[in-house]
């Protein structure tokens, strides 16, 4: 997994008088900014009176630069975004979990945020948050409303299009649309000397929910949430995967995000994993479609749903990911806590990738129950315990179709491969699970979501579209 280092943006002060006095803090040039004190109802709160409305432009360069250190911007406040911006980023702006800020396209159109001919250089971002908690993001109707349009260029691997960092929580992103761009969502917090809050376990990231958006085009990660380093050496400031510790140095962990749940989002076209997670407790990823990741054809990054290193108690379920290269599903997670991987459609991907991989630590048991995994490169589900999950995994109707189509015999192995000391509980009864060497066996409908046709011998195994 990656880690990147992001641009930090200076920042002076200026002001401006409409009515109230109004302050905000910009880079450069001076903003435009139209602001409207209002009555907002929010309808989620059954009528309650809530705050104030603003309409914020961005200034000649089309950047937005807020630190609302002085607090002006309140909870329950508005912000609607004007007009078409280069680069937004926010800082210090706090709602409450009674009253968050929104931040919302104008009433009059769609906004658009990014700059897709960034090569290098600042500004590496479309939209950035340092140490934001309750806030709202996203379209007022629709995904159109709300549009972030990364780089395009040879140095795109750089640019993140909108990033979660500095202990940025409690935060809802919905009806968005990200294209292209390095990354499409990136949220974790880096551990700083200097904050020892940024440190494990001395504090949280608290709940997360990405729902209703559509990624399409990233060169990197789609979703990039949680922290990939298992530890983060402060005196060189770098990432450590490892365990191998330099006497002298000083090592903590990242912090983890808690209560993330990612839904009812289309991702497409990344160049590496679609969803990625890590370093989460209570995590629940459910009814995203995810096709077409992977296409750097990078073994080390190429799950279309991963659920990384240091996760604990997390379901997985009612996903359709199909089409892709790498892994349909990857899991890293941590034993201490309960995982399930449950009625998920997972079907085709190429060269000799296996459909659902297992690669846990600390004797993690994941309970993979009335999943479709079909037509995998290599063996359909593959559990390895060279990390430590070696633990008896709870295996249970599940339909197992057409391994290997990348090439080679189809050994009773190739339906669920162990090594390493992986091994499973296979269901039986009602509980049983079913494999095929065809889809044709199967006799399911291919157009709509592998369902078994009339006389499939799948019976109650296998995934069930759920309306």
């Amino acid at each position: 997994m990656k880690t990147n280092k992001l641009f930090n943006l200076p920042s002076c002060a200026m002001f401006m008088a409409v009515v109230l006095f109004y302050s905000i803090t910009g880079t450069g040039c001076r903003k435009n900014m139209q602001a409207e004190d209002a009555v907002l109802k929010d309808k989620s709160k059954n009528g309650l009176l809530l705050g104030r409305e603003f309409n914020l432009v961005p200034d000649a360069q089309g950047y937005l630069v807020i630190d609302n250190s002085n607090n002006y911007y309140q909870p329950g406040d508005v912000l609607n975004l004007v007009g078409n911006f280069a680069s937004i980023n926010f800082t210090n702006l706090s709602g409450s979990s009674a009253a968050p800020i929104t931040i919302r396209n104008g009433s009059a159109g769609a906004t658009t945020i990014g700059n897709p001919s960034w090569n290098g250089g600042s500004w590496a971002e479309g939209m950035i948050f340092h140490n934001c908690h309750y806030i709202k993001l996203g379209g007022r109707n629709s995904k159109s409303d709300f549009v972030i349009n990364g780089s395009t260029q040879p140095l795109r691997e750089a640019y993140f299009d909108l990033v979660l960092r500095n202990h940025t929580d409690n935060f809802e992103i919905a009806n968005l649309t990200i294209n292209n761009g390095g990354t499409g969502i990136w949220a974790k917090t880096d551990p700083v000397l200097t904050d020892t809050a940024s440190w494990y376990p001395n504090s949280y990231m608290n709940n997360l929910r990405i729902h209703d958006i559509t990624i399409s085009g990233t060169q990197n990660e789609s979703m990039y949430i949680g922290h990939t380093a298992t530890y983060w050496n402060l005196t060189t400031n770098q990432p450590k995967y490892d365990t191998l510790f330099t006497p002298g140095q000083f090592y903590v962990q990242p912090i983890k995000w808690y209560n993330v749940k990612i839904y009812n989002n289309y991702v497409t076209g990344s160049g590496a994993d679609g969803i990625q997670t890590s370093a989460i407790d209570l995590l629940e990823v459910y009814n995203n479609e995810v096709t077409n990741w992977a296409l750097q054809h990078n073994y080390a990054h190429n799950g279309g749903i991963l659920i990384g290193g240091r996760t604990t108690n997390t379901n997985t379920h009612d996903n359709y990911v199909h089409d892709g290269w790498g892994e349909m599903c990857q899991f890293y997670g941590a034993g201490g806590g309960y995982h399930i991987i449950h009625n998920n459609l997972f079907r085709d991907n190429q060269a000799q990738n296996s459909g659902v991989g297992m690669r846990g630590d600390n004797n993690a048991i994941v309970q993979i129950t009335n999943n479709t995994i079909a037509r995998s490169g290599g063996p359909l589900l593959r559990i390895n315990g060279y990390t430590g999950q070696t633990g008896a995994q709870i295996v249970n109707a599940n339909a197992f179709i057409q391994p290997l189509t990348g090439g080679g015999v189809i050994y009773p192995s190739a339906y669920i491969y162990l090594e390493n000391g992986g091994a499973v509980t296979e269901g039986t009864g009602a509980n049983a699970n079913t494999r095929f060497t065809t889809v044709a066996a199967a006799n399911v409908d291919v157009n709509n979501y592998y369902l078994p046709n009339p006389g499939s011998p799948m019976g109650a195994s296998g995934y069930r579209k759920i309306p």
